[in-house]
């Protein structure tokens, strides 16, 4: 009898317990579609579309871009920012000098990594949106917080909990990341008013600062020692050695370096080196504090002196 009474307490306070959390799941709910209904008709915002499926987002397309619309199979190239739909904190923008890429099909998730931590939500209404733009379009995604980080926050990025997001995509005209590149290299270029050559096989740009005087050939195995600074786009600098003790040859560095062939001993060269040929989609970050020393997809802007060569 014992037992039997015991098993139904269990029963009876493991029900209640489910229907709980199946109201407070419901009431949290019910106040984010409120919370963003009130948002949208107190703001006039009159072409806000509703998620045909009714899971819960709105979108407001900004730009509509150019061309076909975005298909499933179609590479696309993007930023985000993520905001709050309260106050309009923002909690996350991407790096100007960065994007992110991928199939649209595989458009579903939004991850944030910093130092040696990460967050990652699933995100299925960023594909749902892609679709409804063409390359250059812009669109704000309004999603209640239990489609986006729901009552847990996260600290990473200082979400509080249940905090309704503002998610702005915004993608890029180009749909490889060879054209986007050379796009902002160009851009770049002409902003500081630089003359460069493009070397076409790899797309690094160059300026010859000064002629090297050596008469030794460079190839992939030769020994260089070099000064050298590195800068991504936005000036900031993440690797120098000026003082010629650095030592390498072309096959142990990034494969940018390789238009260093074109030269001799003493030349003083500007590269500009397109993220291919750089650290690629991953970027680089510091092997002892985990932070992101260099952003995936970032260009990269070296000045370099040839100091010897050695075959």
């Amino acid at each position: 009898m014992l037992k039997k009474i015991t098993s139904y307490t269990f029963l009876l306070v493991g029900l209640i317990l489910l229907n709980s959390c199946k109201k407070e799941y419901e009431s949290i709910q019910s106040i984010d579609d409120t919370k963003i209904k009130d948002y949208i008709s107190s703001n006039n915002i009159t072409d806000a579309i509703e998620d045909p499926d009714k899971t819960g987002f709105y979108y407001q397309i900004k730009t509509q871009g150019t061309g076909e619309l975005f298909k499933t199979t179609d590479s696309v190239l993007y930023s985000v920012s993520v905001k709050s739909l309260l106050n309009g904190t923002n909690y996350h923008t991407t790096p100007a000098i960065s994007n992110l890429g991928t199939y649209v099909g595989y458009a579903s998730t939004f991850s944030y990594v910093k130092a040696n931590a990460s967050v990652g939500i699933q995100l299925p209404s960023l594909r749902k949106v892609l679709q409804a733009l063409k390359p250059g379009g812009v669109a704000r995604i309004l999603l209640p917080s239990y489609l986006a980080f729901g009552k847990n926050g996260t600290t990473l990025l200082n979400i509080p909990s249940n905090e309704n997001i503002e998610f702005t995509v915004t993608t890029y005209p180009e749909k490889s990341q060879r054209l986007l590149d050379d796009r902002r290299i160009r851009e770049f270029i002409q902003s500081k008013g630089l003359t460069a050559t493009k070397d076409p096989s790899t797309g690094v740009y160059y300026s010859v600062i000064q002629a090297g005087t050596g008469t030794e050939v460079i190839d992939l195995t030769s020994t260089l020692k070099a000064k050298y600074t590195g800068r991504t786009l936005d000036g900031t600098s993440f690797d120098s050695n000026t003082d010629g003790t650095f030592s390498t040859t072309l096959l142990e560095v990034i494969s940018g370096w390789e238009v260093l062939t074109k030269f001799k001993k003493g030349a003083k060269v500007r590269i500009f080196i397109p993220s291919s040929e750089g650290y690629g989609t991953t970027g680089s970050t510091d092997q002892t504090t985990g932070e992101v020393k260099i952003q995936p997809s970032a260009c990269l802007d070296f000045d370099i002196e040839i100091v010897d060569v050695t075959n």
